[in-house]
């Protein structure tokens, strides 16, 4: 497996696109940034909607836009940041739903990437398998 990515560069990329997020009715921002094995990076901002159930998350965003672009597997970092109006101030970790987003993508290359979840100055840092272990997956269908 290729060493991990810069865990500062890509936290500046989840920041980055954070920026882009459309969130007019919680006013709650986040931003993520998927990295592989290949350097390949992909981001992604939440996009809410009037209709809230429909709403998506910055992570999903990111793993669909990587799936678009031909990414099955080789998931090895993940980074989130978020915060009210765009500043961030608490560390945010990726909702349920987006662990198995990620688990999903990462399954596909037998990975399992470091989650580096950030807020003002702190950044914890976790594996995947931690933060969703006896994840379901692909594997899980027989």
């Amino acid at each position: 497996m290729s060493p991990a990515p810069d865990r500062e560069a890509l936290v500046a990329a989840a920041r980055e696109a954070m920026g882009r997020a459309y969130a007019p009715y919680s006013g709650f921002k986040v931003g993520a940034a998927l990295a592989f094995a290949d350097g390949t990076v992909a981001t992604g901002a939440n996009v809410e909607n009037a209709s809230y159930g429909l709403s998506l998350c910055a992570e999903t965003v990111a793993a669909a836009k990587a799936m678009d672009a031909g990414a099955r597997g080789g998931l090895v970092a993940v980074a989130v940041i978020g915060g009210k109006s765009g500043a961030p101030e608490a560390v945010v970790t990726p909702c349920g739903r987006c662990r198995q987003v990620l688990s999903e993508l990462a399954q596909l290359g037998g990975t399992d990437p470091l989650v580096w979840s950030a807020g003002g100055a702190e950044v914890l840092e976790t594996r995947l398998s931690v933060l969703l272990p006896h994840a379901f997956g692909p594997g899980s269908l027989g």
